[in-house]
């Protein structure tokens, strides 16, 4: 068997390592990292108040999970120890041979469960009397740097040397946490698992808190057991409520608010953004090399279930890594390491949006999209009518002559493509000396140096400017560069987010409408590093994204990469189909030659040449799939199905103006296409009506006066249509719902 050296705390890999400890007094294992960290600190306070005080090892069970690797400890370490401990998560089954060899070893060991719950079978397999196994769990269970302390105490006590301990002292569920980074700014608290403090890991809490002081807000860390919890939310209800905050920055995982987003989750009531910073189990270097950002764990927990409640995910400000051995222990320690520059882009974020938060003026940068580059999609927002959208906003803001309507607007861009703000070179040189190295270098490797002179499509509007968002640099192919995720783009977009961010000052950005291609520049797919093109050129800058409501996909681009607050916005008004031009034709020949088929055969002939001419002539038998050789009959048969489906189709009615609700038809028509799925089959039921058949069948159903009116009824297309009819009209109010 070939043996590894592997630290304490190693995954398991699947082979037999060897910890390489040596005998101690006291043997600890834990699952729990954490756990580990907060006993080898209080172990080396320990030692600086009793140099003769137990020595202590430490180790992780998820190590040792190869048979030999168990019995290497056990004969080395285990079988030495005056005392054994180890604590469990998930009871005896998970480490089950380590457990036997422990028994096997006549040495006083007490098995601890992993979680706040007793475990009958551990204590029962414990040597340690039940009283002793008890309270040496509920120190592990309340954690924190005195209780640690005291677990050791207690642990030398039971190998018979004369030393004083107290019974363990749960920590509360939730409690501010005092810290020496106190601004005189906006209050921002910061929200973080109790289980941190329990064990000590509050390193990446404390550097968030400094940069927040530093930033010019008033931070105050809170730990609390969760956000479902009740004594942690009356806890921030006692504290916020003489000085509501201006920002908050979360850092617990999972959604508190129901799935289904019906319920208001539990800090909405504050009114105040909620920021999610991101404490990742992940590894540093993985991050830093890898494309990903963060691992499947990391995404579910930490970014798109915080997303359920409206957070605003910003950064990954810490990561899990393994430090170096321990002496006193002789366990290689896992903390949290923090990022400093994240933990200072989210203190930034975080001021910003205190600033927004506050009354006063502000000045706005209103982006708008040009995809792909041409005059014909300046403003392009998918289903969004983005000209009048933005002059809404801009009277929204307050701006005092915006321009009179949409076209007005677009034709103002235009011009400022030739007389937009100016921006020299020198100017650029000195916004982009403030980026990082790595971005700035790509740019200049790719377009070389940049132009002495850029003109900006940016139209100032006072307090507000508007602007066209900038190509990424092909104009060979507009189209596939948008989205490209390795080409960095040109000076001219350093210049344009430049001016906005240091000439004009923006104190928020609004990209209007789905969508621009910042979020779409190089760099990690979230959790961006400040080497990542969309950090670097937004910076921490607040950002509102307007976004039609049907696309969280691509919604998702924005929230993540550029920390945009997507403002759903409704979809286009929407309507059926319907029958004109050759389509309403072919219905009109179809209908004739049903009809003539009883009343008149003679017809019958031409009719069919004339259905069959105008069906090929509009391209309607391709469409509908006609087969070579297909008769006739069965051919007009297909024709006849497929006219029916067409016409009630839904499609656009026209383009959604953001902050306008439809009115009239228009709103009938969006409300019935909404409700449609579900209250047109509810409605055939109640009527008796079979409609779960092939549209050009013939109807031999029931006629219900609900349902009459103009117009032939020979079809169970032609009955769908007259359900779809009263759908509208059961939206409008004109008729009565039956029964």
């Amino acid at each position: 068997m070939h043996l590894l050296a592997a630290p304490t705390g190693a995954a398991e890999t699947g082979e037999a390592v060897d910890l390489g400890q040596t005998p101690g007094d006291i043997a600890v294992l834990s699952m729990a990292d954490t756990e580990l960290a907060l006993l080898a600190e209080a172990q080396r306070r320990r030692i600086e108040e009793d140099a003769d005080a137990p020595s202590l090892r430490l180790a992780n069970p998820m190590a040792l999970g190869h048979n030999l690797s168990v019995d290497l400890h056990a004969d080395r370490v285990l079988a030495h120890a005056g005392i054994v401990i180890v604590r469990l998560l998930g009871g005896r089954s998970y480490w089950p041979y380590g457990v036997e060899r422990l028994a096997g070893l006549g040495r006083p060991f007490a098995l601890l469960p992993g979680d706040d719950r007793p475990d009958p079978e551990l204590l029962a397999l414990s040597s340690l009397d039940g009283a002793a196994c008890h309270r040496l769990w509920r120190y592990l269970v309340g954690g924190g740097a005195a209780n640690a302390r005291q677990f050791l105490r207690f642990a030398a006590h039971l190998l018979g040397r004369p030393t004083e301990w107290r019974e363990p002292e749960p920590l509360p569920a939730a409690q501010a946490v005092p810290t020496a980074w106190r601004g005189r700014g906006s209050f921002a608290p910061i929200l973080f698992y109790r289980a941190h403090l329990q064990s000590g890991n509050m390193a990446a809490i404390d550097r968030l808190a400094r940069e927040m002081a530093a930033a010019g807000l008033s931070p105050r860390p809170v730990a609390v057991s969760g956000l479902k919890d009740p004594a942690s939310l009356s806890l921030l209800e006692q504290l916020f409520a003489d000085e509501p905050p201006s920002v908050i920055v979360n850092t617990t995982g999972f959604a508190a608010r129901g799935m289904d987003g019906a319920s208001s989750g539990p800090l909405d009531r504050y009114g105040c953004p909620v920021l999610q910073a991101i404490l990742s189990g992940g590894d540093e270097s993985a991050w830093r090399e890898g494309t990903r950002g963060l691992g499947p764990r990391d995404i579910a927990m930490n970014v798109a279930l915080p997303e359920v409640d409206g957070r605003l995910i910003t950064r990954t400000i810490s990561f899990k890594a393994a430090g170096e051995r321990d002496p006193l222990t002789q366990c290689n320690i896992v903390r949290y390491r923090p990022v400093p520059d994240r933990c200072r882009f989210v203190a930034e974020l975080a001021r910003n949006w205190a600033r927004l938060h506050r009354n006063g003026a502000k000045r706005i940068a209103l982006v708008l999209a040009n995809y792909p580059t041409r005059d014909g999609r300046i403003g392009n927002g998918v289903g969004l009518d983005t000209p009048a959208s933005a002059i809404r906003i801009l009277r929204a803001l307050g701006v005092s002559d915006p321009p009179p309507d949409g076209d007005a607007l677009v034709r103002a861009l235009q011009r400022a493509r030739t007389e937009g703000p100016r921006w020299s070179s020198g100017r650029l040189e000195a916004f982009a000396a403030t980026l990082p190295e790595i971005p700035v270098r790509a740019v200049r490797d790719r377009w070389g140096s940049p132009p002495a002179e850029t003109r900006l499509p940016i139209l100032p509007l006072g307090h507000v400017a508007v602007g066209i968002q900038p190509a990424r640099g092909y104009g060979v192919d507009p189209v596939s560069s948008y989205h490209d995720p390795a080409l960095v783009p040109p000076h001219d977009y350093l210049a344009f987010y430049g001016w906005l961010r240091r000439e004009f000052r923006a104190d928020a950005f609004i990209h209007l409408g789905k969508h621009g291609n910042l979020e779409w520049l190089p760099g990690k797919g979230l959790a961006l590093s400040r080497e990542c093109f969309p950090d670097a050129i937004l910076g921490p800058t607040p950002n509102l994204y307007p976004f039609i409501v049907n696309d969280p996909g691509e919604g998702s681009q924005a929230k993540r990469r550029i920390h945009g607050v997507i403002v759903d916005h409704l979809t286009p008004p929407l309507t059926r189909a319907g029958s004109y031009g050759p389509i309403a034709d072919l219905e009109r020949l179809v209908d004739e030659y049903y009809e003539a088929s009883s009343l008149d055969p003679r017809r019958l002939e031409p009719l069919r040449r004339d259905i069959l001419d105008l069906a090929a002539r509009a391209g309607l038998d391709r469409d509908c799939g006609f087969r070579p050789g297909e008769g006739e009959e069965a051919a007009l048969t297909r024709l006849d199905g497929y006219l029916c489906e067409l016409k009630e189709l839904q499609i656009r009615d026209g383009l959604h103006v953001f902050g306008v609700s439809p009115e009239g038809r228009l709103r009938r028509d969006l409300v019935a296409a909404v409700a449609r799925p579900r209250l047109a089959p509810a409605l055939a039921r109640d009527l008796g009506l079979d409609i779960e058949r092939d549209p050009a069948a013939a109807w031999t159903g029931p006629r219900p006066a609900l349902l009459a009116g103009g117009g032939p009824w020979r079809t169970v297309g032609d009955t769908i249509e007259r359900i779809g009819d009263a759908v509208a009209a059961l939206v409008e109010g004109s008729i009565r719902p039956p029964g």
